[in-house]
């Protein structure tokens, strides 16, 4: 069969579209980023910022976030691939590192800068004092995780011993510690917002201080990811440390209502005036960083809290597991 010119040119036409469509579906995955959250939290409200805002998206990235229920669960997940970039307490990557691991998960951008949890008073008349803590019924947060070690650090601090001077509950999921409470559990409950304002609302007691402020700045929610990921796409995990600087930024200059509203499709079961007060009280006392660099005075608090904690078999130097090459160039960036 002779084929004419015009059939030839519409076949290599047609090759050129499907060439480009497959390049550009190509490069369309490349610069897909999958994130796991530890958990869905008003927390983390700067990330639903850098998506929801499309600060990401300015920098060419489509980011999905999968929440993954769990330190472990994240971690998992981000070392067997399901998942690219963890959002998780920087103390995971520190246990993954003291197991020797070959390809170490590096912290290189963080979100939090203080503990998110708050002490929970069943009975709060009159004023506050932490003595009012002994012999009491604590419930508590998982054993190792940030916020029981960082619980644990400041009721030392105002010379409790947890162990000995209360009733420490560590057995309790972490999903149902709530409902613990509630259903009459603990004369304390550490607790995150927004739990703590609808609890607050509905007469159960009342937030009577606040873990973040006791126990200093630390980086306490951080994004990490594997080395081979990061040594695989550079390029990738700039633009995504600048979309979040975007967002921190964003949210360092707007109000808890400006906020609240842009966040608000994240959280459809909250009530937004409840949304309103839990950033306004993260907010208050500096939870959010206003920019993504780990720098050494935090990362030394994070260590004495876990050492405090009898969970570090030896200090880690910053440089081991942190990498914040991406952090001061996206915060360089006015």
């Amino acid at each position: 069969m002779k084929y004419t010119p015009w059939f030839i040119r519409a076949i290599v036409i047609l090759l050129i579209i499907i060439v480009a469509l497959t390049s550009c579906n190509q490069e369309k995955n490349e610069a897909k980023i999958t994130i796991g959250e530890v958990t869905r939290s008003v927390f983390y409200a700067p990330e639903y910022v850098a998506v929801a805002q499309g600060f990401f998206e300015e920098e060419g990235l489509e980011v999905e976030i999968q929440t993954t229920a769990g330190g472990d669960k994240t971690m998992a997940a981000l070392l067997a691939g399901s998942v690219d970039i963890a959002l998780v307490g920087a103390e995971t990557s520190i246990y993954v590192y003291q197991q020797g691991a070959e390809d170490p998960v590096i912290n290189f951008a963080q979100l939090t800068q203080t503990d998110g949890t708050f002490l929970f008073a069943r009975n709060a008349e009159g004023s506050f004092d932490w003595d009012q803590l002994n012999q009491s019924v604590f419930l508590g947060q998982r054993k190792g995780g940030m916020p029981q070690m960082a619980g644990e650090f400041t009721l030392n601090k105002h010379g409790i011993d947890p162990q000995k001077d209360l009733e420490l509950i560590q057995n309790v999921d972490f999903a149902n510690i709530a409902s613990a409470f509630a259903s009459g559990t603990g004369d304390y409950v550490q607790l995150f917002e927004p739990q703590a304002s609808i609890f607050e609302q509905e007469g159960r007691g009342k937030v009577v201080a606040s873990f973040g402020t006791e126990s200093g700045h630390l980086p306490y929610t951080v994004f990490m990811t594997k080395q081979s990921y990061i040594n695989d796409n550079k390029e990738m995990v700039q633009k995504f440390t600048n979309g979040l600087h975007k967002a921190q930024v964003w949210v360092d200059s707007h109000s808890a209502e400006e906020i609240a509203e842009v966040i608000l499709p994240y959280f459809k079961d909250i009530d937004q005036s409840i949304l309103v007060s839990s950033i306004h009280r993260y907010k208050e006392q500096g939870t959010y960083a206003t920019d993504p660099i780990i720098d050494d005075e935090e990362w030394n608090n994070l260590l004495d809290v876990m050492s405090a904690a009898g969970e570090l078999e030896q200090r880690v130097d910053s440089k081991a597991i942190v990498d914040n090459t991406y952090a001061e160039q996206a915060a360089s960036v006015k």
